[in-house]
């Protein structure tokens, strides 16, 4: 593949999507086509494919191969502490309203490899709330969770880690929170025991439980309006009254059906459930 040169066009995307649809069950036919197009052109380029027919017979007719795919459709970008400010909105504002439930559930949904879960854990353990909470960790990418179950990050990493906690409003010695081991540092076992890492498909999967606080955060991006629709009414249904929805930063309830049960909490991304 020519850098630059795109290898399989917009038309091609949509027939492969229903390929993998009907073959596997993965349904990507809502998610925006121009993300599509640029990771399956990538995936080309990386995997040296010449041409759609050849790629498409790889997803096909090996397992293997689809499994790769999948992992390469999926967004897994996250760090800890991702947008210092909304974690300390969630510090100073959430957890105390959380606090008085005589047990929290947090579903975050798209938690890629789990640094956004182990950094709410923290915050519950940092307000004392962490031992009558319980986080459902979802994604639809099972390797993806698998390294967030192993509760190891970079080494390279915690550097701008460390930073991200201290602008969100953390006080502690953060090396309290793991041990060092070469190029990798591994999370202390007792954040790992309040978080439960489940495969779940936001576009096809039920609601499984009643939430006080649902994080789903630079996911819905990807999905067209439709998509979004669904996936905010699954959210809606999941979520208790008087509980909050946490989305990115690029991301609104503003312009949904559902908007006038909201009240959004502050400038972030945060919106209440009042009806």
């Amino acid at each position: 593949m020519i850098s630059g040169k795109k290898i399989v066009s917009q038309e091609q995307v949509t027939i492969l999507m229903e390929d993998v649809e009907r073959l596997y069950g993965y349904d990507f036919t809502h998610y925006t086509i121009a993300s599509l197009s640029r990771r399956i052109n990538q995936l080309c380029l990386l995997d040296n494919f010449a041409s759609f027919a050849e790629l498409r017979y790889r997803v096909l007719h090996e397992p293997e191969y689809m499994q790769r795919f999948v992992e390469k459709m999926t967004v897994n970008v996250t760090e800890m502490f991702r947008d210092p400010s909304f974690f300390l909105r969630l510090r100073d504002e959430i957890l105390p309203q959380l606090g008085t439930s005589p047990f929290i559930r947090i579903w975050i949904a798209g938690c890629a490899t789990g640094e956004e879960a182990y950094s709410l854990a923290i915050l519950l353990q940092e307000a004392k709330l962490l031992h009558k909470s319980l986080i459902y960790a979802t994604d639809i990418n099972p390797s993806v969770l698998e390294q967030a179950k192993r509760a190891v990050v970079p080494m390279a990493n915690l550097k701008s880690y460390v930073e991200n906690y201290q602008l969100s409003g953390g006080k502690a010695d953060f090396s309290s929170y793991y041990t060092a081991n070469y190029n990798w540092v591994k999370l202390t076992s007792s954040l790992q025991e309040r978080i439960v890492f489940a495969s779940h498909n936001l576009v096809s999967d039920a609601s499984f439980n009643a939430f006080q606080l649902i994080l789903c955060r630079n996911v819905l991006i990807y999905f067209d309006t439709q998509l979004q629709a669904k996936v905010l009414s699954l959210f809606d249904e999941s979520l208790e009254t008087l509980g909050y929805l946490a989305l990115g930063s690029q991301e609104t309830l503003r312009f949904s059906v559902l908007a006038p049960g909201y009240q959004q909490v502050g400038n972030e991304k945060i919106w209440r459930k009042v009806k």
